[in-house]
């Protein structure tokens, strides 16, 4: 896909190559190959037929820009994609030709070719957690003890300990983690149901093509098309949208403690990052930046992906194809913002001293004493800090080893 300067600005590369107008068009091709290859495989198609179209699914014969072009005419890419191809394998097989498609429609190609790039993104999501929950849990487990001053209302409350903080940060992105696989698991399916999704013109050997055609996908096979169905692939959209808001809050924090005033934390310095055009004293949290950017935008997203859902009949008009301008958005979003946090946390600067002097400008209000009555009054936040964390730790290896 084209983006413009400014989403390219807060997302990340392999994931704009993901949805990629090249990669969707290569993944729809991947589509028409397996549909041929799974009619062969039960008897519909000729081998000599199959192999003859998964030749000609090479998106590098393809004028990917003039097809976009075309798709906005005809109302969908997948018409002109589909015309030419028939044009391609003709061209080598006249009888070949003829069976390009058979028995699928736009919105099988689409769908599929959106699922096959999904699973691509929801993997580099996966990866991009991974990171960041293995680096937050080791700061965490460094710091049950450290003692920082709770906010609440953004006004000074009591006595935590950083740790507490940092497992407040990761327990929502294991969880994250943990249902993103899961409704990844659900809404990985084939789509084929054909104009209707009755897939009439396959007769009874329908079915048989839908199993072994998400056989050769590696996707789940669907109970049914799910063309106006749209409840688990939303809830999957949905999921990617709560972890952009779950990095937003992190993002929150974290800007809040390197403030100036507040010197608690701080991201990692380096020639050209976070500096200012006119202040040179400046030193400013362009991870938390990114971050904050994406979760702003995500909920129009999610929302409109929920607007979408109420379409019409067999197939629907303008709501579907919404929906499909809508979710590489999701994804860019929310991987920019964890490879930006990644970055962040991986050199995360943490200034104990400044937290132990914050805490003593407000002792008057709490508890009186030294920086050794912090310490023990940060106990009890320790203890839960050190409770949540192995069970967090737990967690986090479960899931890398069913990974």
């Amino acid at each position: 896909m084209s983006v413009s300067i400014f989403d390219s600005f807060l997302t990340s590369s392999d994931m704009i190559a993901v949805f990629d107008d090249a990669a969707i068009v290569q993944a729809m091709l991947r589509f028409e190959q397996a549909l041929a290859q799974a009619q062969a495989d039960v008897g519909l198609l000729q081998q000599a037929t199959a192999q003859t179209i998964a030749e000609a699914c090479d998106v590098q014969r393809f004028d990917v820009p003039a097809l976009i072009v075309a798709g906005r005419r005809a109302g969908s890419l997948a018409i002109p994609l589909v015309k030419e191809l028939k044009k391609i394998v003709t061209a080598a097989d006249a009888q070949a030709g003829g069976k390009v498609h058979f028995g699928g429609t736009s919105q099988d190609v689409i769908d599929t070719a959106m699922v096959l790039a999904t699973r691509e993104a929801l993997q580099l999501l996966d990866d991009g957690l991974h990171d960041l929950t293995g680096q937050l849990l080791q700061l965490a487990e460094q710091h049950t003890g450290t003692p920082v001053l709770a906010r609440t209302l953004m006004q000074p409350a009591q006595i935590t300990t950083l740790g507490f903080k940092f497992a407040g940060w990761l327990a929502p992105l294991v969880r994250a983690r943990t249902h993103l696989r899961e409704a990844g698991r659900r809404a990985l399916q084939l789509q084929l149901g054909g104009a209707v999704g009755t897939l009439d013109v396959m007769g009874e050997q329908g079915p048989a093509v839908v199993e072994r055609m998400a056989a050769i996908l590696g996707l789940r096979a669907p109970d049914a098309a799910w063309h106006t169905q749209r409840d688990e692939w939303v809830r999957l959209g949905l999921e990617v949208a709560l972890l952009s808001g779950a990095l937003g809050k992190i993002a929150t924090d974290l800007s809040l403690m390197a403030q100036g005033e507040i010197a608690e934390l701080s991201e990692p310095s380096g020639e050209g990052r976070g500096g200012s055009s006119a202040m040179a004293h400046k030193r400013n949290p362009v991870s938390a930046m990114i971050a904050l950017a994406a979760a702003a935008r995500t909920p129009q997203h999610g929302a409109a992906l929920l607007a979408a859902m109420g379409q019409q009949h067999e197939r629907g008009l303008g709501n579907w194809q919404a929906e499909l301008a809508e979710w590489p958005s999701l994804f860019l979003s929310a991987h920019g913002a964890l490879q930006a946090l990644n970055e962040a946390i991986a050199g995360l600067q943490i200034d104990s001293g400044r937290m132990l002097r914050n805490i003593g400008e407000f002792k008057e209000l709490m508890y009186p004493g030294s920086a050794r009555d912090a310490v023990e009054i940060a106990r009890p936040a320790q203890r839960l800090a050190e409770q949540q964390l192995r069970q967090l730790r737990a967690d986090i290896t479960q899931l890398s080893t069913s990974s």
